[in-house]
C-alpha cells in the first residue's frame, strides 16, 4: 500500500482500525471533525463483550490498558416496574463477560496508542468524490483536501463516505431517547441511587410497550439515564428543549404515576435534558464492491441501541485491519473478505435487537447473561 489508509472519523471503530494497522506496520491517517479530543463529552458507559469488543482490543494489543479502566461491580443489573417493584436483580459476582468502562476513557486509550499526528483534528468531511480507479478525494470544511488510495468511512450515521457505495439513508425508527444526568446521587438523591443499584437499571411499564428507560451508575456517584418515548418527530419538535424546565416537565408528564424514585431521573437532572432521536439503516444493508473504499460501524449498519453498536464497530475495525494485513498486495481481496463477513454479521445483530422488550423477554436476556436494551452513546459515530 503506497498511500496510507485514510479513515474518516475518530470514533471507537475508526481508532481500533488505526491501531490494528499501526501494530502491523501499515501507515494510516485519521481525519476527525472535532477540534480536539476533549471538544465534547464522549457519552457514558459501555459494556465490552468478550465475543466481539474484547476480541477487537486483543487484536489492537490493548487488553492490559482495557482492564485498567474496567469499573468493578458495574455488571449488576436491576429490572423494575413503574411502581418501583423489583422484577429481577442480579449482582456483579465477578464472573460476567461484559465489563463496563467509561466510553471516553476507552477512546483515550486508543488515542494514546497511536503515534502523534495520526489523528488530524478539525477536519470535518464535507464532500467525497472519485478521482481515479480506486482513488477518492475528500474535501474538508477547513478548505483542505486529501487523496485517498484506500478510504474507510468510519464517520457514523450521517456518513459522507457512504454515498460512494450506497443510496441508503438512515430513517427515524419512531422512538427517541431523552438523556439526563444526576450528580452526587448517593447524597442528593439516595432513593433514586438505591433504585438504580450498583450497575444498570431498566424500568418499564409491562402494559405499555415503548415506555421504559435505562440508567447507569457512572463514576463519582453520577447516574446517567436515557428516557425512551415512542413518539413521531413532530411531537418532539413541539417540545422546547432550549427551555430546560419546560422540556423536563413535558417529558415527565409522559411518566405520570411512576414511582418518584424513578421519575427523579427525569425531573432531578443536574443538566438540561438532551434529545437523542433514533435512526437506523435498513436491516441487511450492503453494497456492491467499489474499488478503494469501504465502511465500518454506524456508517455501515446503523441500528437502534441494543448494547452492540460500539462492540460491532470495534469488531469491524479490527477485522478490516487484519484483512488488510493478510492481503498486503491486494487491497480489493482484503476488502472483499472483510465485507463478506461484515454483511451477515451486522444483519443478524440488527434483526435480533429487542426494540420493544417485555419484562419476560428482559428477564430471559438477563438470565442468559446478556445485557438487554442499551442506551445510545450520545453520538452517532462509533
Amino acid at each position: 500500500m503506497h498511500l496510507p489508509v485514510t479513515i474518516i472519523g475518530a470514533g471507537l471503530g475508526g481508532l481500533v482500525l488505526a491501531r490494528v494497522l499501526h501494530v502491523r506496520g501499515i501507515p494510516v491517517a485519521v481525519y476527525e471533525a472535532e477540534p480536539s479530543p476533549t471538544a465534547r463529552s464522549q457519552g457514558g458507559m459501555l459494556d465490552i463483550h468478550d465475543h466481539n469488543g474484547q476480541l477487537a482490543l486483543q487484536a489492537a494489543d490493548l487488553m492490559d490498558e482495557f482492564r485498567s479502566i474496567v469499573l468493578e461491580g458495574r455488571q449488576a443489573i436491576r429490572l423494575l416496574d413503574r411502581n418501583g417493584t423489583v422484577l429481577f436483580d442480579q449482582a456483579d459476582d465477578g464472573t460476567g463477560t461484559s465489563p463496563e468502562v467509561q466510553r471516553g476513557e476507552l477512546r483515550q486509550i486508543l488515542l494514546d496508542a497511536l503515534p502523534a499526528g495520526t489523528v488530524r483534528w478539525d477536519h470535518r468531511a464535507v464532500g467525497v468524490r472519485a478521482v481515479a480507479e480506486g482513488r477518492h478525494e475528500v474535501a474538508f470544511a477547513n478548505g483542505t483536501t486529501v487523496i485517498a488510495g484506500l478510504l474507510v468511512g468510519a464517520d457514523g450515521a450521517w456518513s459522507r463516505v457512504r454515498p460512494l457505495l450506497s443510496d441508503a439513508a438512515p430513517a427515524y425508527v419512531g422512538r427517541s431517547f431523552v438523556e439526563t444526568h444526576l450528580h452526587d446521587a448517593d447524597i442528593r438523591h439516595p432513593a433514586t441511587a438505591k433504585a438504580v443499584g450498583d450497575g444498570t437499571l431498566v424500568a418499564l411499564d409491562p402494559h405499555e410497550k415503548g415506555k421504559w428507560f435505562v440508567a447507569h451508575r457512572e463514576k463519582g456517584g453520577a447516574l446517567h439515564a436515557h428516557i425512551s418515548l415512542t413518539k413521531p418527530q413532530d411531537w418532539f419538535a413541539s417540545v422546547d428543549f432550549t427551555n430546560a424546565a419546560a422540556a423536563t416537565a413535558r417529558i415527565a408528564e409522559e411518566y405520570h404515576g411512576w414511582a418518584p424514585e424513578l421519575t427523579a431521573l427525569i425531573t432531578a437532572g443536574g443538566t438540561a435534558p438532551v434529545l437523542r432521536p433514533l435512526h437506523a439503516l435498513p436491516i441487511g444493508h450492503r453494497w456492491d464492491r467499489v474499488p478503494g473504499v469501504t465502511l465500518l460501524g454506524d456508517a455501515a449498519h446503523l441500528s437502534p441501541p441494543d448494547g452492540e453498536g460500539a462492540n460491532l464497530a470495534m469488531q469491524d475495525g479490527a477485522e478490516l485491519g487484519q484483512a488488510l494485513a493478510a492481503h498486503p498486495n491486494d487491497v480489493e481481496a482484503a476488502l472483499t473478505a472483510y465485507e463478506r463477513a461484515l454483511f451477515p454479521r451486522s444483519a443478524a445483530a440488527a434483526a435480533e435487537a429487542p426494540h420493544h422488550p417485555t419484562p419476560e423477554e428482559l428477564v430471559h436476556f438477563f438470565t442468559r447473561g446478556e445485557r438487554g436494551p442499551a442506551a445510545p452513546t450520545g453520538t452517532a459515530r462509533t
